[in-house]
This record gives structure tokens, C-alpha cells and sequence, in this order.
């Protein structure tokens, strides 16, 4: 049986504004996890619980920036069907998985991909600025992306919005804007998938986790609102330098862990 800390009241408006920050972060370049995740971690809550409301507080995120998306047009609804369904059902299967499996392995092996995402990018300099013709039909795309980033996401989940936004741009076209915003439809329903897991098992610490949540809902809806009127040229550089700050917080957890 985990224990559950007493947290104090001067913890909930650090929480809001944790939740705000990385909000906005979120939805503008992914990598929100790395400032929330710490933030519930710090205050004592043992990881598994942390995990589970971390998925509480980053589903108001994800929401709140995929919906602002949609309404300036950037992300139609109606071509996600096929690829929220699928993202949602890896994260149910990864949300379980994560029960039963050691995430250890995949600690070791995510920066290294991440790492070779940012070089990738760097080499790379014009690709994302605009859309350009797809190299992969919507359909096989999401049966490889929505099954496996959705997996990944529910079962341990940092740096999947990167992945998710480099596979937009790579191989179905996108321009950065247009891949964020795509991104956090995805991030959407894989979080509500695990949330629902993760709630039925009950993992999830509520209170806090709504309090996050606030802050994620307007910063959510503010990051969208800076990648939509600033463009892919400002979108781009934090997406890599939130690439390559997730790869180097995991090496480090990992080699530290590993002493």
C-alpha cells in the first residue's frame, strides 16, 4: 500500500503555476512532463501515484491547447478520428503495461532517440517551416504511430510529443504549427485513455492533480496561441532545445540511477 504525503497549502498555488508553465511549454514544443512530473515528485508522492495524476493534470493541458488549435483552424477534427481512436487504445494498453513491466529499458534507450532527433533537425534546417506532400498514408501512419506512441505515452510518456511532432513533419508533411497541433490531439487521447486506467485503479491524487490542471488549461490555451501567431520559425528552435533538455534529464536519471 503506497502512502499518500500530507500536502501542505502553500503547495497548491506552486502547483497552478507548474501546471501553467508547463502548459505552455507543452503546447508549443512538448516536454511539459519534465516540469510537472518533478514538481509532484518533490513533494514526496510516490512515483506510480505522481505518474498517474501527472496524467490527470496533462489531460487539461492537452485538451485545452488542441482545442484552441482547432479553432483557428489549424487541426480538423474529422481527419483525427482514425488516429485518436488508435493513440487511445496504446494508451490504455500502455497505462496496463506499466503495472507489469520495468520502464528501465526504455529509460535507457528514449534519450538516445531523442538525441538523434535534435541532430536529425539541426542537418535539417528548412524541414517543418512549410507543409509539404506526405510521405505515408493516414492510415498506415496511425496504425504504426497511434498503436506505438500511444503505447509509449501510457506506459512511461516522456518525450512522446517530440516524437509525435518529428513524424507530423517527416512523413505526413506537416509544418511545425500543423504538427503541434496534431500532437496535442494525439497527447489528448492517449492521456484520457491512461487517465481512465489509472483512475479505476486508483492511483490518481484528484486534488492536486485538478490544481495543476487549472494552470494547464490556461497554459495550454496560451502556448497554442504563441505557436499559432509566432509561426514555425519560433516553434522549431524550442521544440529542439525541449528535445534535447528531455534526452538529457532521462540520461542523467538513468546513469545516476544506474550508480
Amino acid at each position: 500500500m503506497l502512502t499518500v504525503p500530507e500536502i501542505p497549502l502553500w503547495a497548491y498555488p506552486a502547483l497552478f503555476a507548474t501546471g501553467l508553465v508547463a502548459g505552455t511549454v507543452d503546447a508549443i514544443a512538448g516536454g511539459g512532463g519534465l516540469i510537472a512530473l518533478p514538481a509532484l515528485l518533490g513533494l514526496g508522492i510516490p512515483a506510480p501515484l505522481a505518474l498517474a495524476t501527472s496524467k490527470l493534470q496533462g489531460t487539461f493541458g492537452s485538451a485545452s491547447a488542441a482545442w484552441s488549435f482547432v479553432r483557428r483552424g489549424v487541426v480538423n477534427l474529422r481527419e483525427c478520428g482514425l488516429g485518436f481512436a488508435l493513440t487511445a487504445l496504446g494508451g490504455l494498453g500502455g497505462a496496463g503495461a506499466m503495472r507489469l513491466l520495468d520502464p528501465h529499458f526504455l529509460s535507457a534507450v528514449i534519450p538516445w532517440l531523442l538525441g538523434g532527433i535534435v541532430v536529425y533537425m539541426i542537418f535539417r534546417p528548412q524541414l517543418g517551416e512549410n507543409s509539404r506532400h506526405h510521405r505515408m498514408e493516414a492510415l498506415t501512419f496511425y496504425l504504426i504511430f497511434g498503436l506505438g506512441l500511444g503505447f509509449y505515452d501510457g506506459f512511461f510518456g516522456p518525450g512522446v510529443g517530440s516524437f509525435w511532432t518529428v513524424a507530423f513533419v517527416t512523413l505526413l508533411g506537416h509544418d511545425f504549427v500543423r504538427a503541434a497541433g496534431h500532437t496535442k490531439v494525439m497527447n489528448f487521447a492517449s492521456n484520457i485513455s491512461a487517465l481512465i486506467y489509472f483512475a479505476i485503479a486508483g492511483t490518481v491524487l484528484w486534488l492536486p492533480g485538478l490544481t495543476m490542471g487549472a494552470g494547464q488549461l490556461l497554459g495550454g490555451r496560451l502556448g497554442a496561441h504563441l505557436a499559432m501567431t509566432r509561426g514555425a520559425r519560433f516553434v522549431r528552435p524550442l521544440f529542439l532545445f525541449m528535445a534535447a533538455l528531455v534526452a538529457l534529464k532521462l540520461l542523467f536519471t538513468h546513469f545516476s540511477h544506474g550508480q
